[in-house]
């Protein structure tokens, strides 16, 4: 039987740190404090909104909410971000995506203050990515992706990893991160011809393709470590699933993260840590902009 790599561990060590590093924080006069900026009631976004919410309350962490009507127009929105840029009260920003249509995304990317991009969404942070300087931050699901494997003790220093996805918010970062870490890294995706072949001599294989079942046994060898970040409505059971066939992957690999339970659960859990480091560099920076003031 599998090791199941569950997020709540880490959750609870995550939480740790940052309530120490929050109450540290205001001890040198810097309250860490996220803004939420949210155009319209998407059920996903508020959802999402609320998990952030509570986290940030549980280890002491200020939340700003703007929400903007979903019909919005581009000098209305542009206003809100530029008060959240030039705001030194704002640590980090959560902008949500996708915008309406009626709104430049691209623009709103290019306009968010890399230091405040808590979420990797800025060409800035993702150049910190591939150069491993902190220009920005990572995705929050690949840094979740990394902490897990992080707090499981999960070797990766001259091990062969395979990821199945490469977009920029999972696939491409993640990749980056693992070999920045020295792992020897194969990027598959879905022109790859014969996944399985690759897969299946990979010591940690990390799966974010959106596919539900796409990870069969013909993938997998029993030292292989699986990170599932797929997320799918399984419509037999009913319930939420990832990009691997559980049932029949866990008895055949060493360790394997479950969809509900997994990453996803640590994701929230990064983006509060990204604010706190933040805020981290805010101070160190605070000196400086204080006496400019005087």
């Amino acid at each position: 039987m599998a090791e199941i790599l569950k997020g709540a561990p880490v959750v609870k060590a995550l939480c740790e740190k940052m309530t120490h590093d929050v109450e540290a924080l205001k001890a040198q006069g810097v309250s860490p404090t996220i803004a939420i900026l949210r155009v319209g009631d998407r059920h996903d976004d508020v959802q999402y909104e609320n998990s952030a919410i509570k986290r940030c309350n549980s280890v002491g962490v200020r939340v700003m909410t703007l929400t903007l009507p979903g019909d919005a127009t581009q000098d209305e929105f542009d206003r809100a971000l530029s008060m959240l840029n030039n705001d030194p009260g704002v640590h980090g920003i959560l902008m949500f995506m996708p915008l309406p249509e009626q709104l430049d995304a691209e623009r709103a990317r290019m306009l968010l203050s890399p230091e405040k991009d808590i979420d990797g969404i800025t060409d800035r942070s993702l150049s910190g990515v591939f150069t491993s300087t902190d220009k920005g931050f990572p995705s929050c699901t690949a840094q979740a992706t990394m902490e897990m494997l992080h707090y499981y003790g999960i070797d990766i220093e001259g091990k062969k990893a395979a990821i199945i996805g490469r977009s920029l918010v999972i696939g491409r970062p993640v990749a980056m991160m693992l070999m920045h870490e020295n792992a020897t890294v194969t990027n598959c995706h879905t022109r790859t011809e014969d996944i399985a072949a690759i897969t299946s001599r990979s010591d940690i294989l990390v799966v974010a393709a959106g596919q539900l079942k796409l990870v069969g046994p013909e993938h997998t060898n029993p030292d292989q470590v699986i990170i599932d970040v797929g997320t799918n409505w399984d419509p037999e059971k009913e319930k939420t699933a990832g990009d691997v066939d559980f049932d029949r992957v866990e008895p055949l690999v060493r360790a394997i993260s479950p969809v509900p339970g997994g990453v996803g659960r640590i994701t929230t859990c990064v983006l509060v840590e990204h604010v706190i480091e933040a805020a981290k560099r805010y101070a160190k920076r605070k000196p400086l902009y204080e006496a400019a003031s005087r």
